[in-house]
């Protein structure tokens, strides 16, 4: 035999069918707008990086260029960090791209996102 109230559920003495009776009261309009809502909640500010900071990058980046060891990069856009794991070969200071190589190829960043390096032993 079927469960003709498989949306029910008990709730005390009486039956309920949980958030199932609210759907209808959504217009695809509000459910497009509160999910649009909920990825601006995500999003997350550009990180203020001092005088400091930036010198600590810098010496980061010549380092690891050096050593030619792995490193962990974190880079910032449009409010979302992203992080990157690889070594890094060039760092071209004219046109601000910093070169690194994951183990499937090799990619470009642009050093004005770069918000954190961390090098890997």
């Amino acid at each position: 035999m079927k469960n003709l109230n498989k949306h029910m559920k008990q709730v005390g003495d009486i039956k309920d069918r949980g958030t199932l009776k609210w759907q209808g009261m959504f217009l695809t309009e509000h459910v497009q707008m509160l999910r649009e809502l909920a990825e601006e909640d995500k999003k997350m500010p550009q990180p203020k990086l001092d005088e400091y900071d930036l010198q600590l990058i810098q010496e980061e980046m010549a380092i690891g260029l050096q050593r030619k060891c792995d490193a962990i990069i974190h880079t910032w856009r449009d409010g979302e960090v992203t992080r990157h794991h690889g070594t890094i070969i060039d760092i071209n200071t004219q046109s601000r791209i910093l070169t690194y190589e994951d183990p499937f190829k090799k990619r470009t960043l642009n050093i004005d996102e770069i918000v954190s390096i961390n090098l890997v032993d």
